[in-house]
C-alpha cells in the first residue's frame, strides 16, 4: 500500500465574515445500480428510451401487482459495501416511505430506513500526493427511484415520464466528516471511481445516475471537535440540504454560497431554519424548496409485500473473493511494480479503462516509466484535446508499445517517435513497418555522423571559437547536425562527437 498520511479534516474558514466559522458537510449520494432490470420488476433500465416505454405493471402500481426483489441488485449493493470496507448486514428489511408526488404512482417509495443492507464503512479521499482524509460511511441502503416530471414541454401542463420509476438506487450516506467544498468534490470523485471499478454504478452524472444531496451547516471553531467527542449533532448547527446535485463543480459552488448565506443570517442575529433547498447554477445561489422533513413525516412502516432480506455469509464471502483490484491497491501496485510517481500512478488509475490500457502497453513494451510518459503526455494529451476518452483511441496498446520498443532499441529518436506517433494516430499501421517503409530509422553509424559534424564545423569557424570559449554553445552544432540529417541522427552520439571534435 502507499505510504499515506491521514490528516484530520481541515475546516474551511469562510473569509469576509465578522467571526470565524467552520463548515460541516455530510452527503447522501444516490447511485443508480448497474443492472439491466429494475429493483422489483423486469422492466428495462435503458437510458434515453421513449417516455413511459420501460414501465411494467409493478412500476405503474397497477392493482394487485406485487414487487419481486432483483437478486442481482442486492448483489451489487453487497459488492459496493465490501468495496467500501463496510459491514454487510446479513438481515435487512424494506420499508415504505410515504409521500405524494405526481411521478410516484404508488404514493410511496420502497426503501430501507430501519434495517439497511450495508452498515459502517469508509472512503479514503486523496487530497494531494501522500495526504489523504478518511470519510466515514454511516450506511448504504437500496431503494427504488421515482419517475420524472417534465415542465418545459407545454406552457400550461406538466408531463410525467415513469421510465426511471422502480430503478434500483444505492443511497450512500456519509457522516458529517467533510469540511469544505473542495473536499466534497474530491469525495464524490473518489466514490465515483470506486463504484466504476466495482462495476456497480456507471457514475454518469449527466444522466442522473449519480447525484448527491448535500447537507451543509456552519459552526464556531471547536464545535466539530466537541461533536466528535460526544456524537451530539447539536454542536454542528442547523443543517440545510441541497437536493439533486449532479455536477462536482456545482456542488462546490452550492456549498460555498449556502455557507455564506447561513453565516449572514447568524451574524445578523437570526437563526437558520432546517429546510431543503435547490441550487440555481445560473444565479449561483440556493433557494428554498420545502421545509426539511424528518422520518416521522414520511410515516415509515415495514413493507407488507416484502419479506425481510436474509443473506448467507458464504454468498457474501464469495462476492468478496471476486472483487476486482480497487483504485488504491492498483495505484500502490503501479508505484511499486513500474517505479512510477504517485502522481503518475494516480492519473493512470483514475479510470479502469485507462489503467488497463497502460498495463497492456507497459507489459508489451517492457518499460513502465517510458510507457507512462507516452500514455499520459502524448496519448492522453491528444485525446483530451479532441474531447475523446481511451475507448475512442485510434492508437491501440500494441501500436503504442511498438513505438516505445523502437525508442528503446535506438531504432528511432524521441523526435522521430513523435512523428511516428502522429502517423499511427491519424493513419494507423504497424509502427515498425512504417519506420522501414518511410526511411525513418535513426542514423547510428558514427562514421556518417562524424562526417556531418566535420562539415558543420568546417563551415562555421567563428562559431567554433565561440563554443570553445563557452561550451554551452556546442548545442548549436548539435542542432545543425540534427537538421542536416533530417532529425535521424542519434542525439547521444551527436553530442559525444561534437564535444570530441571541439575539444570540450
Amino acid at each position: 500500500m502507499l505510504d499515506l498520511t491521514y490528516e484530520p479534516p481541515k475546516p474551511k474558514v469562510i473569509a469576509g465574515a465578522k467571526h470565524d466559522w467552520e463548515l460541516v458537510i455530510g452527503m447522501e449520494v444516490h447511485a443508480q445500480v448497474a443492472s439491466r432490470a429494475k429493483l422489483f420488476s423486469g422492466a428495462s433500465t435503458q437510458f434515453g428510451a421513449e417516455p413511459n416505454s420501460n414501465v411494467s405493471f409493478v412500476d405503474a402500481a397497477m392493482p394487485g401487482m406485487l414487487p419481486v426483489i432483483n437478486e442481482f441488485c442486492v448483489e451489487q449493493a453487497v459488492r459496493t459495501g465490501l468495496g467500501l470496507k463496510a459491514e454487510i448486514n446479513l438481515k435487512s428489511a424494506f420499508d415504505r416511505k410515504n409521500y405524494f408526488y405526481p411521478d410516484l404512482p404508488q404514493g410511496y417509495q420502497i426503501s430501507q430506513l430501519y434495517h439497511p443492507i450495508v452498515g459502517e464503512g469508509e472512503v479514503i479521499v486523496d487530497m494531494e500526493p501522500g495526504i489523504a482524509r478518511r470519510v466515514r460511511i454511516e450506511r448504504i441502503h437500496i431503494e427504488q427511484d421515482a419517475g420524472k416530471s417534465i415542465h418545459d414541454m407545454d406552457p400550461t401542463m406538466s408531463f410525467v415520464d415513469l421510465n426511471r420509476t422502480g430503478v434500483a438506487l444505492m443511497e450512500i450516506v456519509s457522516r458529517p466528516d467533510i469540511r469544505g467544498p473542495e473536499e466534497a468534490a474530491a469525495y464524490i470523485a473518489k466514490l465515483r471511481q470506486i463504484l466504476r471499478y466495482l462495476g456497480t454504478c456507471d457514475g454518469n452524472m449527466q444522466n442522473g445516475n449519480l447525484r448527491a444531496d448535500v447537507n451543509v451547516s456552519v459552526c464556531t471553531p471547536g464545535a466539530y471537535e466537541r461533536y466528535m467527542e460526544t456524537q451530539d449533532f447539536s454542536h454542528l448547527g442547523t443543517r440545510c440540504e441541497i437536493k439533486n446535485m449532479n455536477s462536482m463543480r456545482f456542488i462546490q459552488q452550492a456549498i460555498d454560497h449556502e455557507a455564506r448565506r447561513q453565516i449572514a443570517i447568524l451574524e445578523a442575529g437570526g437563526s437558520v431554519e432546517q429546510e431543503t433547498r435547490l441550487y440555481d447554477p445560473d444565479k449561483g445561489e440556493t433557494r428554498s424548496m420545502r421545509s426539511k422533513e424528518e422520518a416521522h413525516d414520511y410515516r415509515y412502516f415495514p413493507d407488507p409485500d416484502l419479506l425481510p432480506l436474509e443473506l448467507e455469509q458464504a454468498w457474501v464471502d464469495e462476492i468478496g473473493a471476486n472483487l476486482p483490484e480497487l483504485p488504491d491497491e492498483k495505484k500502490s501496485r503501479f508505484v511499486k511494480d513500474f517505479g512510477l510517481s504517485e502522481y503518475d500512478a494516480g492519473v493512470l488509475t483514475a479510470e479502469v479503462a485507462n489503467a488497463a490500457y497502460f498495463e497492456e502497453v507497459a507489459g508489451s513494451a517492457g518499460d513502465g516509466k517510458l510507457a507512462a510518459n507516452w500514455v499520459i503526455n502524448e496519448l492522453f494529451g491528444r485525446l483530451n484535446k479532441e474531447d475523446h476518452d481511451i475507448t475512442e483511441s485510434p492508437v491501440s496498446p500494441a501500436q503504442l508499445a511498438g513505438i516505445i520498443r523502437l525508442i528503446k532499441s535506438d531504432a528511432i529518436s524521441g523526435k522521430i517517435a513523435k512523428d511516428l506517433f502522429e502517423i499511427v494516430y491519424t493513419e494507423g499501421g504497424d509502427p515498425e513497418k512504417i519506420v522501414e517503409e518511410r526511411g525513418m530509422k535513426q542514423v547510428t553509424d558514427t562514421g556518417a555522423i562524424e562526417s556531418a559534424v566535420d562539415e558543420i564545423i568546417a563551415a562555421n569557424p567563428a562559431q567554433v571559437e565561440k563554443a570553445k570559449q563557452n561550451p554551452k554553445l556546442a548545442g548549436w552544432f548539435v542542432g545543425q547536425v540534427m537538421k542536416a540529417t533530417g532529425g535521424k541522427a542519434n542525439p547521444k552520439a551527436v553530442n559525444q562527437i561534437v564535444s570530441q571534435k571541439l575539444g570540450l
